[in-house]
């Protein structure tokens, strides 16, 4: 459970919208014992003024565009770049991966299509793609992650990408990389879905979703939903394909944010 804002935490969470709470992230911070706040944009909590208080920074999804004029983005922007310039590693899903883009000099714009549902993604084989996913983690050890991104050992130079299946619902992407980013994932519908940026990551897709978030989610798909599947059934499943889809491919995907959190974590400061 979240800790109430007047008592200290070690984990600063920005929401924008009651329908789209921290989920799984959630559930594997309270498995941790570590304190976390989380502050609701659209239910009328400010955010806070600074993350100096805090070790670590994740940034949710949301409904809205990352270019929408709304006050809340713009300060959730501020506070990553403070968050960057003080040593706190940030995590963004979705709408909090686009903010991330923006903060740091990418941009974000609609996607040629939209991505809903359980959808293949595809890592790179480079060293921070394996940092983050996992990819070849048996072999990974402390000589792999400088400051500015792991370095692979030797017995993983060349190694294929690797492909996940992940949960997505958005229509915009980060189209333009800020400087220095490093992407590391993809998927036929967005080429971008995923970077590093020194100690952060940026990320199209939702990992932290729950069977729970799902449902939420399923019960309320919009009125243009039914149009979307019929236009784009490449890209966007069905209700009852998502599903199906839930019952098999949640368990590996709280797998994989469990090495993405634990990573996360692994960077935070001391």
């Amino acid at each position: 459970m979240p800790t109430p804002h007047d008592q200290p935490a070690d984990v600063l969470v920005l929401q924008h919208l009651p329908d789209d709470g921290p989920g799984y992230l959630g559930q594997w911070l309270d498995a941790q014992s570590i304190s976390w706040h989380v502050f609701c944009a659209d239910a009328g909590e400010a955010y806070p003024a600074s993350v100096s208080a805090y070790q670590g920074m994740a940034v949710l999804g949301g409904e809205w565009s990352a270019n929408d004029d709304r006050p809340s983005l713009r300060h959730a922007e501020a506070l990553m770049r403070e968050a960057d310039a003080l040593g706190v590693p940030i995590i963004g899903h979705c709408l909090g991966g686009q903010l991330m883009a923006r903060a740091f000099g990418g941009k974000v714009e609609r996607a040629a299509q939209p991505e809903i549902g359980w959808m293949p993604l595809q890592t790179t084989g480079s060293a921070a793609a394996r940092y983050w996913f996992g990819v070849n983690a048996a072999t990974r050890g402390p000589d792999t992650a400088p400051s500015d991104g792991p370095t692979p050992r030797a017995e993983n130079a060349g190694k294929e990408n690797s492909l996940h299946t992940v949960y997505q619902w958005h229509r915009d992407s980060f189209v333009t990389l800020p400087p220095g980013a490093a992407l590391i994932a993809s998927s036929p519908a967005c080429a971008h879905q995923a970077f590093a940026l020194g100690p952060h990551l940026s990320m199209q897709f939702h990992i932290e979703i729950s069977a729970e978030k799902i449902a939420l989610w399923m019960a309320e798909p919009g009125a243009s939903f039914p149009r979307l599947v019929e236009r784009w059934s490449d890209s966007v499943q069905s209700l009852e394909t998502m599903a199906a889809s839930t019952t098999k491919y949640l368990p590996a995907s709280q797998a994989l944010a469990e090495q993405i959190y634990s990573a996360w974590r692994g960077r935070w400061r001391a």
